[in-house]
């Protein structure tokens, strides 16, 4: 799906700002067809934003159920012949759409793009209405999986439930990333696919274009200043670059592949895809980046902010950018969904290493005697939802060269036999969408249990000794971790990337000799860590949980949230900030002899 674009053939108007809210306490707006008239005793409500933090209401916070959004909005009449779409960058996590009262669209998954052609019901001579019902339940057929539980008994207030998510991040819902309504011609440019790559003083660039309707395509590829490097014609070819500027760590290099489609010898439409030429392949124990091996620095991150929530903040992904130069990082990884488009346009810009996850966490922790990968769990109805998922994805995120690989799941249960068919089909589609990236999966499973090991090309690890194992022994990292990291390798012969290790930390507190929560403690267990990853040359990378402190639910184990943070929640370095950088640009300079 190509992102709204403006140009001299393309329109686009934003629809972000403030909307009407209502909650659907009774849960009665669909029956009653709210979507057919102006919403009543509605409140304000910014987009793209979680609705949670906005207000002062408990209830709001923690809501169950369905949410109403509402906009009036113009349409220019130049647009009268054109064809029109709406375009949301996510919602959470289902959504329906309508249109002056008319049925739009509709989309389950709440981090991945959706669109309509919405001409049909559009006024040109007065405002426009936009309402959208949002729902936030989860169940065992949504991703991630989560339960209602209902409480129906005479000590519980009446009509008490909640909702049970098997994730440890807060349950933000919303219109979280950017509403946009923009026009084409109804001969068209539907979708570009692109793939690079590298030879002896030459790049290429293999090109194929969809197109709706009719008309010729040309296509031109200029560098940074514009100048045209290689130009083709027709829907599907081959340009020749010499002496490219490749897409690096730290060297974002883009060149715009121009797309033009005419007909009758009139251009009638345009679009303009950034790409960078650029190759990754795994080799033995090996990640090679343009040929060359690669350790990836960096963190599992959130979308997580105060009072935004998940909701998109371009001041607060430019400000966590340039944490990550400060830092000395290269990679993240977009732990546990897809990450919005603006922060992924960031990551090809500057030249970010990204492993890009769908949203399948939870797939553990919850058997109640059963297997996880079973018909009353995750079933067929969840397989689906997963496969689509992946299919979107990858359409969405295919021509970035910031995404280094793709991630099917975190911390599922691969320890049963079931998971094998379940894993084996998601990793097939996503290998036929995309032959061109590494797959991976991120473990907690142990080594020796695992059952889909070799179904991917990498394998994350995520382990947490002298934390949640053997909590405030540090001397047991070392030992424990590297006879790990060993399994994993010896059992599957796969380079393996510590996707996850770190210890909660309260920005403040100090110890010494170190204690757990302590900044010197975060600061020793890290070191344990690193002197294990230094050790092993098929261990290439580290991934510090967590970029930054994140919201979870309330919870005796959490303190107003996950502290495992790098930075605080206001993006305040702690003491292991400090040494990472100190690490990190030491192990940049050595790459560099």
């Amino acid at each position: 799906m190509l992102y709204p674009s403006e140009n001299a053939f393309r329109e686009v108007k934003d629809l972000c700002g403030i909307w009407n809210f209502k909650a659907d306490n009774s849960g009665v707006g669909n029956s009653e067809k709210w979507y057919e008239n102006k919403l009543e005793n509605t409140i304000l409500m910014p987009v793209p934003a979680s609705y949670n933090d906005i207000t002062q209401d408990i209830s709001l916070r923690d809501f169950i159920g369905d949410v109403w959004y509402q906009k009036d909005f113009y349409v220019p009449s130049s647009w009268k012949d054109k064809r029109i779409l709406i375009r949301f960058g996510s919602v959470s996590h289902n959504a329906s759409v309508w249109i002056n009262g008319k049925y739009a669209v509709e989309h389950k998954g709440g981090y991945l793009p959706f669109e309509a052609e919405i001409g049909k019901f559009i006024n040109f001579d007065k405002p426009n209405c936009v309402t959208v019902r949002v729902g936030n339940i989860l169940d065992y057929g949504t991703l991630p999986p989560g339960k209602i539980e209902e409480y129906p008994f005479d000590d519980y207030p009446e009509g008490f439930r909640r909702q049970i998510i098997q994730h440890d991040f807060f349950h933000y819902s919303g219109i979280h990333r950017p509403v946009k309504i923009y026009c084409t011609e109804h001969d068209f440019i539907d979708d570009i696919t692109v793939v690079t790559d590298i030879g002896e003083n030459c790049g290429t660039v293999k090109y194929s274009v969809k197109i709706a309707g009719n008309g010729d395509v040309t296509v031109s590829l200029r560098d940074k200043c514009g100048n045209e490097v290689a130009s083709g014609n027709g829907e599907n070819g081959v340009l020749k670059v010499e002496n490219p500027h490749l897409w690096n760590v730290g060297d974002g290099y883009l060149y715009t592949l121009e797309v033009k489609l005419s007909n009758n010898g009139r251009t009638v439409d345009l679009y303009e895809q950034k790409i960078g030429i650029r190759t990754i392949k795994v080799e033995g124990c090996k990640i090679l980046l343009n040929g060359k091996p690669v350790h990836f620095t960096g963190f599992g991150r959130h979308e997580d902010s105060n009072i935004h929530g998940k909701g998109l903040d371009n001041a607060l992904n430019i400000k966590d950018n340039n944490l990550l130069k400060w830092i000395g990082a290269n990679s993240f990884r977009t732990s546990h969904y897809p990450y919005s488009e603006e922060l992924m346009d960031i990551a090809d810009e500057e030249g970010f290493l990204v492993i890009d996850e769908c949203s399948a966490v939870g797939f553990n922790f919850w058997g109640a005697g059963k297997p996880v990968f079973c018909p009353e769990l995750i079933s067929d109805e969840a397989l689906t939802t997963h496969i689509r998922e992946m299919k979107e994805l990858i359409a969405r995120d295919k021509n970035r060269p910031c995404v280094i690989m793709w991630s099917v799941a975190n911390e599922a249960a691969t320890y049963e036999e079931s998971s094998r068919p379940y894993f084996k089909k998601v990793i097939d589609t996503a290998r036929q969408a995309d032959s061109t990236r590494p797959i991976t999966i991120i473990e907690h499973t142990k080594a020796n249990e695992c059952k889909v090991g070799d179904l991917v090309d990498v394998i994350g690890v995520n382990r947490y000794f002298s934390w949640y194992n053997d909590p405030g022994y540090l001397d047991t990292i070392e030992p424990r971790l590297t006879a790990e990291l060993k399994r994993w390798y010896d059992n599957f012969r796969k380079p393996v990337i510590i996707t996850e290790f770190g210890a909660d930390t309260v920005a403040g507190m100090h110890s010494d000799p170190p204690q757990m929560f302590s900044e010197e403690y975060q600061v020793e267990v890290i070191k344990h860590y690193a002197n294990v990853i230094d050790s092993l040359d098929f261990v290439v990378g580290e991934q510090v949980w967590n970029f930054a402190d994140f919201q979870t639910k309330q919870g005796i184990t959490r303190v107003l949230g996950n502290k495992k943070g790098i930075f605080t929640r206001d993006r305040s370095p702690k003491m292991a900030a400090h040494y990472l950088k100190e690490r990190w640009d030491s192990l940049k300079k050595e790459a560099e002899l």
